[in-house]
């Protein structure tokens, strides 16, 4: 696979500069990000919840008093249906829940088709690695969405975010507003992208990306624990995807394999992440973050959603300004 080239070359890299090939130290003004448990609900009662990560272990958790939970609307954690996948911020080592997300999913795609009258059936391109999907715009969400997305039609953007229920993607929430430009002509990026020495600014995301648990090169690092991003400017032939290689926030082309620190500037939280996947769609978004300020434009590193509340993102808000630099 394209990754296994990009960490020779990562560690081939370091080897020749004397660098060592584990991320760098935190700098005085980042700080741990917080633990994150994700997996299948087992079960729960109003004071604990029973979760079953991808790799087969049971957690417990105690229900913070002051935790809320998210499932198509906010709901009572307790209310939450057992089956559900959901992902959970923790306090005290992972064992106390106090941010709940289910069943959420992440709708981001090129306009293919829509259909329907009342509920509105949505065709998506998700870009030449990522599987189409049909998804739908319940009635009773068709109203902000359309607020946000007035040209649900086929070439321009969409990114919401919604409820997987029983298979079908119902999208809830605008991500963002519609960009006015069609997918296939992204403006092209400013001389000076806005960083420096120390970073690159702009918006981090997330989408549904895999955990990357599963990737062969991943076990032996483990303080990277199955982490990764997916980031716009990679070469087309090292990444064997032809839309790579396109972002409006004028980024440098990095290689699979390279390692991103990536931290949220609202609240100093940092990780070093590998890049592991082609972020191609993302690229096409030429928009601003306005969490804690407004970013420069253009989305510059799109995360799983693990890693992005880890980085205290909020799944149902969708980005967080963000500075990135080489890990």
């Amino acid at each position: 696979m394209p990754y296994r080239t990009g960490e020779r070359r990562r560690k081939l890299a370091a080897a020749v500069l004397g660098r060592d090939p584990r991320p760098a130290p935190r700098s005085p003004e980042e700080t741990e990000p917080f633990d994150v448990v994700s997996g299948e609900l087992l079960d729960v009662s109003p004071h604990l919840l029973i979760v079953e990560t991808a790799d087969g272990e049971q957690r417990r958790l105690v229900i913070a008093p002051w935790a809320t939970a998210w499932r198509g609307s906010t709901v009572a954690p307790a209310d939450l249906p057992a089956g559900a996948r959901i992902v959970v911020r923790a306090l005290r080592g992972g064992t106390v829940a106090e941010r709940i997300w289910a069943d959420i999913t992440r709708i981001t795609g090129v306009i293919r088709e829509v259909g329907g009258r009342r509920d509105l059936t949505v065709e998506l391109y998700c870009g030449p690695h990522r599987r189409e999907r049909s998804i739908v715009v319940p009635y009773r969400s068709s109203g902000r969405i359309r607020v946000r997305h007035p040209k649900l039609e086929p070439g321009y953007l969409f990114d919401a975010i919604g409820l997987l229920d029983q298979g079908t993607a119902l999208a809830h929430l605008p991500a963002t507003s519609q960009p006015p430009y069609r997918a296939a002509a992204v403006p092209p990026p400013q001389a000076s992208y806005g960083g420096n020495e120390t970073g690159i600014s702009g918006t981090a995301v997330w989408a549904d990306l895999p955990d990357f648990a599963d990737l062969p090169d991943l076990p032996d690092l483990p303080h990277f624990a199955g982490k990764g991003v997916a980031y716009p400017m990679l070469e087309r032939e090292d990444t064997g995807c032809g839309d790579a290689g396109v972002s409006c926030a004028g980024l440098p082309y990095l290689a699979l394999g390279s390692v991103l620190r990536v931290r949220n500037v609202c609240d100093g939280r940092a990780d070093a992440l590998p890049i592991v996947a082609c972020g191609c769609l993302t690229g096409r978004f030429c928009d601003r973050c306005l969490e804690c300020g407004t970013s420069p434009r253009g989305r510059i590193v799109e995360l799983t959603a693990s890693s992005y509340v880890a980085l205290g993102g909020d799944l149902t808000k969708g980005c967080f300004n963000a500075r990135v630099g080489l890990g």
